[in-house]
């Protein structure tokens, strides 16, 4: 059996792209907040006052993840949760100014990282860049919860 040229294969250029980003990232940005956490500080930053499932929902976080995203930035001091008056169940959050100082901060230095990353793309290929990943992940999101189960086809 022949190897399988992987150059053709979207999930493993996607993870090259990750581990990319993920290298940038922690050079450029920021060692101690994620990308991940970078996206909640920015969701709260938009809209002040979301629960904890709303503001998964607005970054693409599953349950699991979103708890303990907001629990460590909650440890660190940069987001305070309080009990909505309306519904004693659930809590919305808010940046603290520390939060709001270190979201400012880190999207000076998103900004230049995201400069250096797309450097091999023109300005209109980035927009196609854009345009086609986008795409992509709003179609995969679907396919988290499909309505019929997607079965392996042999």
């Amino acid at each position: 059996m022949a190897a399988v040229d992987l150059t053709t294969h979207p999930g493993h250029l996607a993870r090259r792209l990750q581990q990319a980003h993920y290298l940038l990232w922690n050079t450029m940005v920021s060692e101690e907040i994620t990308s991940p956490q970078f996206a909640v500080l920015n969701a709260l930053v938009a809209e002040p006052g979301l629960d904890q499932r709303t503001v998964g929902e607005r970054v693409g976080l599953d349950r699991s993840t979103i708890a303990e995203v907001v629990s460590r930035l909650s440890r660190r001091g940069l987001l305070d949760k309080v009990r909505d008056p309306q519904d004693g169940r659930r809590f919305l959050l808010r940046l603290t100014d520390d939060g709001l100082r270190t979201h400012r901060k880190l999207t000076v230095r998103t900004a230049r990282m995201n400069q250096v990353f797309l450097a091999p793309l023109s300005s209109e290929e980035q927009i196609l860049f854009f345009d086609l990943i986008r795409r992509v992940a709003d179609t995969a999101e679907g396919l988290r919860n499909p309505a019929e189960p997607l079965v392996a086809q042999p």
